[in-house]
């Protein structure tokens, strides 16, 4: 948790207050008793009223700027957690945006939402209940006790017996506590991984009928939640009612003991009621010292969490400097290229060598699991190659910080993702200045300016989460229209026209080449009707090129791509 703490930096001037605050609140209300004890020897026993007035008159002042201060600190208090929490969730963010996709999967998407909502609410609760409970209790307890001891010693000795004895249950309490609570936010962990599975792929449950088993699959998360909370919970279930024994019991024996006392003339009966206050005050602080560790040891397996997803170092940085090369270079190039996923036995590309060039339209084709979206992953920077070199506008791709890199490239992935808004709000994703015209252009190129214009709202049509609202081919074009407004300096397509009708492709692809004559275009397809007409188009075969050529020339050389042919168009096409 303390390497969390730099983020209170900006918030030193308001910490130091509501420390001011809080030692002052604490001075308060440790002499209340002391004006109790005044009030009742030198007022009530000797019935001098003066003393009552005037006794009862401090009281009321102090007890008013006490509260005052504690209200004014209590703020402070919530100011800086919330300020602490969102400046935390912005570093958390910020950093989770530089990762690639290996450093993502380490941690998994389900456990940096947790990470990122309840673990930083635990640590900001935490803070703040140390600060306006914990850090009050020390001073509080060590003059609680010299002022018992200035007026009976052995009073204050029973009181620092139950002292001690409460802070012995408290370390056992922590001790078996803490691993408790890491089993529970990894269950919680769990618990979001399940629900968000559920969520996402409800319609693949339904469809397979298997409602049931994931109710139970779900139904087993929460118990096993549940158990282990319960389980912490029961100790201190069983621990809180010991303490407030423990108290009753001291304030019973100071009565009976301080009764004796006043008998024999070795104490005041007002002193008897200071005695009883401060073991109150002494003994409440402890207690709330034993709620502040109900939350402590949960925020410092949250902090750990929090920490462990800081200290990644991201393995995407621009760290290879190359110099710039000429502008009449390809605009990509990859060089004996290969690279392996993190775990895999054997590469998924191997010595892969093409360029892109501008105003030429480049395809790679192959069968399934052959390699095509990677090569997309490691141009946009996904990932990065084992061996060999890309480059990318005249630099290495690793040269780049990873906004610039991805500023020249519109790039439209095989799902198209939407994001709740509008449709004008999407188009804005790649250009946030873009205007309606700009946006209706891209969308005629897209071929989906049409459909829009009949929407009664046009470009501020509304738009679901993840464009749930639209067709996959609407989603598509619109992603396409996306990228199209961006004006970018290479386009890339990934397998981004699967979903379209063969005539809306034919007059898209049409468009598109009229549209994007000063870019490079790499489009990665299954169908070869999209790509028939590119000038150059790569056949990859198990992680390998197998081909290199236009479509008329691949058809006389290369074998892999005639049976994609054959399997794709009739003998009189072919022919």
């Amino acid at each position: 948790m303390l390497k969390l703490m730099a983020y209170l930096s900006p918030y030193r001037k308001r910490i130091v207050a509501m420390l001011v605050l809080l030692f002052g609140q604490t001075l308060g209300t440790l002499y209340l008793p002391t004006l109790t004890a005044s009030i009742v020897n030198d007022g009530i026993v000797k019935g001098n009223i003066n003393a009552v007035w005037s006794g009862g008159a401090w009281m009321l002042g102090v007890a008013v700027i006490t509260a005052a201060a504690a209200i004014y600190g209590t703020w402070l208090a919530t100011t800086v957690s919330a300020g602490f929490g969102r400046d935390v969730r912005g570093a958390l963010f910020r950093h989770v945006q530089s990762f690639s996709t290996n450093n993502f999967n380490q941690f998994g998407t389900a456990s940096l939402i947790t990470r990122n909502t309840n673990d930083v609410t635990q640590v900001q609760q935490a803070f703040m209940i140390i600060v306006s409970m914990l850090l009050p209790a020390p001073f509080m307890t060590v003059s609680g006790l010299v002022l018992a001891f200035s007026k009976n010693r052995l009073l204050a000795l029973m009181l620092l017996a139950f002292m001690v004895a409460i802070l012995t249950a408290m370390a056992l309490v922590a001790k078996r506590i803490v691993p408790i609570f890491e089993k529970l936010q990894v269950q919680l962990d769990a618990i979001n991984r399940v629900v968000r599975e559920r969520l996402i792929g409800v319609r693949v449950i339904r469809a397979f009928n298997r409602t049931d088993a994931e109710a139970k699959r779900t139904n087993k998360t929460f118990a096993q939640y549940a158990g282990t909370a319960i389980k912490a919970n029961k100790i201190f279930a069983v621990l809180l009612p010991l303490v407030m024994l423990a108290m009753n019991l001291c304030t019973l024996l100071f009565v009976w003991f301080g009764g004796q006392q006043v008998v024999s003339g070795a104490m005041a009966i007002g002193d008897i009621m200071a005695m009883i206050e401060y073991a109150v005050l002494t003994l409440m602080y402890l207690v709330m010292g034993i709620a502040v560790f109900m939350f402590i040891p949960r925020a410092q397996t949250c902090a750990r969490r929090i920490h462990a997803v800081l200290a990644v170092q991201p393995e995407l940085q621009a760290h290879v400097q190359t110099p710039q090369l000429s502008s009449r270079d390809a605009v990509v190039v990859f060089d004996h290229v290969t690279f392996s996923y993190e775990g895999a036995q054997q590469p998924v590309l191997e010595d892969i060598s093409f360029q892109l060039h501008r105003g030429q339209t480049t395809a790679i084709v192959g069968s399934t699991g052959a390699g095509k979206s990677t090569i997309a992953n490691l141009l946009m920077r996904f990932y990065d190659a084992q061996a060999g070199q890309i480059t990318a506008f005249g630099q290495d791709v690793r040269a780049y910080p990873l906004a610039k890199l991805r500023a020249k490239i519109g790039y439209v992935p095989q799902k198209a993702f939407l994001f709740s808004g509008t449709i004008a709000s999407n188009f804005r994703h790649g250009d946030a200045q873009a205007s309606s015209v700009a946006m209706h252009n891209a969308a005629a190129v897209a071929q989906i300016d049409d459909f829009i214009q009949d929407l009664p709202a046009g470009l501020e049509a509304p738009v679901d989460k993840g464009g749930a609202n639209f067709s996959g081919g609407q989603k598509q074009r619109l992603a396409i229209a996306r990228a199209l407004v961006k004006h970018p300096s290479l386009y890339v397509f990934d397998d981004s026209f699967s979903a379209l009708d063969f005539k809306t492709d034919a007059n898209l692809r049409r468009a598109l080449k009229g549209t994007v004559t000063d870019a490079a275009v790499l489009i990665i397809a299954q169908r070869l009707s999209t790509i028939v007409d590119a000038d150059q188009i790569i056949v990859l075969d198990d992680g390998k090129i197998a081909g290199t050529g236009t479509h008329e020339e691949l058809l006389r050389s290369c074998s892999v791509y005639q049976q994609i042919a054959k399997s794709q168009f009739s003998e009189e096409e072919l022919a």
